[in-house]
């Protein structure tokens, strides 16, 4: 005789969080490729890891309610930084 499981219904992850982790991801690749600073390289890529590994998980589960502010805050300030590294990189090679 089978058990019948209910299958509890997986949230999908919000679409903020979704559009964070592929400019995160955007952002490492082109912070790799322009030789930007391994600091900066590194908060990228541990919210772009971060934020690969969350959304995975069902976005009603306690570590992803648990993490997503702070992940998402961690994520824009390594965006940030990154924006404004590129942009001053971007000048410099204009002049």
């Amino acid at each position: 005789m089978r058990r019948h499981r209910k299958r509890r219904a997986v949230q999908a992850v919000p679409p903020a969080l979704s559009h964070l982790r592929r400019e995160t991801r955007t952002a490492l690749e082109l912070a790799i490729v322009a030789l930007g600073p391994m600091e900066l390289v590194e908060k990228l890529a541990a919210a772009a890891g971060l934020l690969e590994a969350i959304v995975e998980l069902p976005s009603d589960s306690p570590p992803v309610i648990a993490l997503t502010d702070k992940l998402a805050k961690r994520a824009t300030s390594a965006l940030e930084e990154w924006r404004k590294w590129q942009s001053d990189h971007l000048a410099l090679a204009k002049a």
